[in-house]
């Protein structure tokens, strides 16, 4: 047996990413060089960390329960061990010598019909049950029952592989099916998904490069945003490197924006298409112009990494940060417009509605809150989950969307497994969606508001109906489920996955 500290290394950094912690993985990951590791992320399943260390957990409650001479004791520790528990010596060695005193009595005890009736336990069904065996066995059954149902609806996938590790965001060309994928192997891609076109479903690889010695060398960094522009010409990617790319929709790179001192958290372009906005680890958001590249101002405001932006209108923007303010911005003031506080943990995503007057943001104290420029404190105190909220989008309904004369709603992302649509007007939950078994880290409305697509660190993607809630379809996947997007045409959902692949669903019947 062998055990690298490169590693073990690479098991924490996973187990923070997958837990929510990015930052704390950014900066680990840093400080143990992850990226010149040689370990392949696309072969290490979600949760190992957790996996192996319930394995040892296990040997441990074994070694537990088996004499000195090697027999195994015919029974169970009077407790089940903690994990901490099991690193301290004095601890076993009690529970060890407290279960031999138990089953010592216990054995004194037994009459011998007991003793008949015990053994016919032990060998149901033709096996001995150790250390819970049977138990298990038997919730993994009911696990698998609950999947069966799942593939029932068999939803037409095209399974897109290229990438060579976590892939964390994808986003549909607003005017044709090309899907853009942004990867931890330092690429972004943009699948050719349109029927008839010649290839079948291409790959462009958008390797980004920095310069080292005179020549273009890999990142090696995670490729952590990216946004088209609204006429489906232009990808704008944002990278842990540092720096924000323009490529063309033929996979050219057409400008390399370089001003921020560390990973880019997240970029989007304005509706007119001018200009790009982007938000930093270094604690600042920067407003970049798209046809020259350059930085048009830098808004120095939160006083830790900023991990959200989101432009109101074309020049007037809000942003989120660790620092659990919330500020909103516009081009050319030397000051925020407005400082929204009230979260008590970071903020880790906001969002305009789309008639610009109210902004939505979700925290690590798991609320979300409603804003609007017209007062201080927020409209609504959304409370109703019980872990972080990772994510929120707003449904493309109600005033100032293409769908006007349907209601507006919000639905939110959690840790805690579960998906809720709020209606915003009422301030009230109308639907918690609770088909998920691990952490929501995607939400997506299609383009008519009428279904909603989420995705899981449990492999699955679940299509709903909006207004009652209902489940109407389900894939599970090959990997967890970082991202969800719908295209523009709504008959296709793009799911990204921690095992490196890309998933296409066709929802047309």
């Amino acid at each position: 047996m062998s055990i690298t500290s490169d590693e073990v290394n690479f098991l924490v950094y996973r187990y923070l990413q997958e837990s929510g912690f990015s930052h704390s993985a950014f900066t680990f990951g840093m400080e143990s060089h992850i990226s010149q590791s040689n370990i392949n992320g696309t072969l290490v399943p979600p949760a190992a960390l957790i996996s192996i260390l319930q394995k040892g957990l296990q040997y441990v409650e074994a070694e537990i329960s088996i004499n000195e001479d090697g027999t195994v004791f015919d029974g169970r520790p009077i407790e089940s061990l903690s994990l901490v528990d099991a690193v301290m010596p004095d601890v076993v060695h009690t529970r060890q010598q407290a279960f031999r005193d138990k089953l010592a009595e216990q054995q004194k005890a037994i009459s011998s019909s007991s003793s008949s009736a015990a053994q016919s336990h032990a060998t149901n069904n033709g096996e001995t049950s150790l250390n819970g065996e049977e138990n298990g066995t038997h919730a993994l059954h009911n696990h698998m029952e609950v999947m069966e149902v799942d593939s029932e609806v068999q939803i037409p996938t095209t399974v897109l592989r290229g990438h060579e590790s976590e892939v964390f965001i994808c986003a549909w060309n607003p005017v044709t099916d090309l899907l853009a994928s942004g990867s931890g192997d330092s690429t972004a891609r943009i699948w050719n998904l349109i029927e008839n076109s010649s290839g079948g479903s291409t790959q462009l690889v958008l390797r980004h490069c920095i310069r080292e010695g005179g020549q273009d060398v890999p990142s090696n960094k995670d490729v952590t945003s990216l946004d088209w522009n609204s006429d489906g010409t232009l990808l704008a990617t944002g990278s842990y490197d540092g720096f924000a790319r323009i490529w063309t929709k033929d996979g050219n790179l057409s400008s390399t924006l370089g001003q921020h001192k560390g990973p880019i958290f997240a970029l989007k372009w304005n509706k007119k298409g001018n200009s790009i906005l982007s938000a930093g680890v270094d604690k600042t958001t920067i407003i970049w112009d798209a046809q020259t590249g350059e930085a048009k101002q830098q808004f120095p405001f939160h006083s830790a990494p900023a991990l959200d932006v989101d432009w109101q209108n074309n020049s007037t923007f809000a942003s989120c940060s660790t620092d659990m303010c919330i500020h909103v911005c516009r081009l050319g003031s030397e000051r925020p417009l407005k400082t929204f506080q009230g979260h008590t943990n970071e903020v880790n995503a906001i969002k305009w509605d789309p008639s610009g007057m109210l902004l939505a943001s979700c925290s690590d104290d798991m609320t979300l809150k409603i804003w609007s420029m017209k007062q201080d404190t927020c409209v609504h105190n959304l409370e109703a989950h019980n872990k972080e909220i990772y994510t929120i989008k707003w449904s493309p309904t109600g005033t100032g969307s293409s769908n006007p004369n349907a209601n507006m709603l919000l639905a939110s992302a959690s840790f805690d497994s579960t998906v809720r649509l709020w209606d915003v007007d009422r301030g009230v939950c109308i639907h918690t969606l609770t088909k998920h078994q691990e952490p929501v880290y995607s939400v997506a409305f299609s383009p008519d508001g009428k279904f909603l697509a989420s995705g899981s660190f449990d492999k699955c993607v679940h299509i709903w109906d909006t207004l009652s809630g209902a489940l109407v379809n389900s894939y599970r996947g090959t990997g967890g489920i970082f991202e969800v997007c719908w295209n523009s045409v709504g008959d296709k959902v793009g799911a990204s996955a921690s095992d490196g692949s890309v998933c296409v669903l066709d929802l047309r019947k």
